[in-house]
């Protein structure tokens, strides 16, 4: 299993840290802290982690750019959407939905609502990644919440990407919200639990 690079800074400070005071601790105040470095740097490695997946293969799928827990399944005015919250448990890393091309990557700042909160995808830190085929326009939304202070895109406008490709991460708990076309067969519910890359969110009717 692989380790996010995002991931390297916060294991190794940890680590180092926890491991100094361990062997030159001579109090108990500082064998507990670097006890508690040291289990902070292994948390670190398990979230920071990029397990090897199987991507789903099929015609006209749209698959989860996430993994986590749906929190909602909707329809705006011009689009399906689904919201998947991340807790620090899941895997934090973005996978493309769809293949295609990225025609803009857009941060906007914000608040760090927790995630869970209705309107955290609206006024939440966040960035919105834009992916176009011949079936429309896909737009993966990463959002901050109370603990995830940075969402990190790995794209840029240009760039052509394979159903499944890794496109970014989020440090930290989180949600990522996914906007389809109205032309999407919705397949996940509310509680269902998604798998990035691997869960079909929905398939596309003509």
């Amino acid at each position: 299993m692989k380790i996010l690079k995002e991931g390297y800074l916060f294991i190794g400070v940890s680590l180092i840290l926890g491991l100094a005071l361990l062997s030159i601790g001579k109090s108990r105040v500082s064998i507990i802290i670097g006890a508690l470095c040291v289990l902070i740097s292994l948390f670190c490695i398990y979230f920071f982690r990029d397990p090897k997946v199987q991507i789903t293969k099929g015609d006209n799928l749209i698959l989860s750019p996430c993994s986590g827990t749906v929190l909602e399944v909707g329809e705006t005015e011009n689009d399906k959407v689904v919201r998947v919250f991340l807790s620090v448990l899941d895997v934090h890393l973005q996978r493309s939905p769809v293949a295609g091309k990225v025609v803009n990557v857009e941060y906007k700042p914000g608040k760090f609502l927790r995630a869970m909160k209705p309107q955290a995808h609206i006024v939440n830190e966040q960035n919105i990644i834009t992916i176009e085929n011949e079936s429309g326009k896909f737009f993966v939304k990463q959002i901050a919440g109370i603990l995830a202070r940075r969402c990190v895109s790995w794209v840029k406008s240009g760039d052509v990407l394979k159903c499944g490709d890794k496109i970014g991460m989020i440090k930290f708990s989180s949600q990522v919200d996914l906007h389809m076309p109205k032309t999407a067969n919705v397949r996940v519910k509310l509680g269902d639990k998604v798998v990035a890359g691997v869960t079909v969110f929905a398939t596309l009717n003509y």
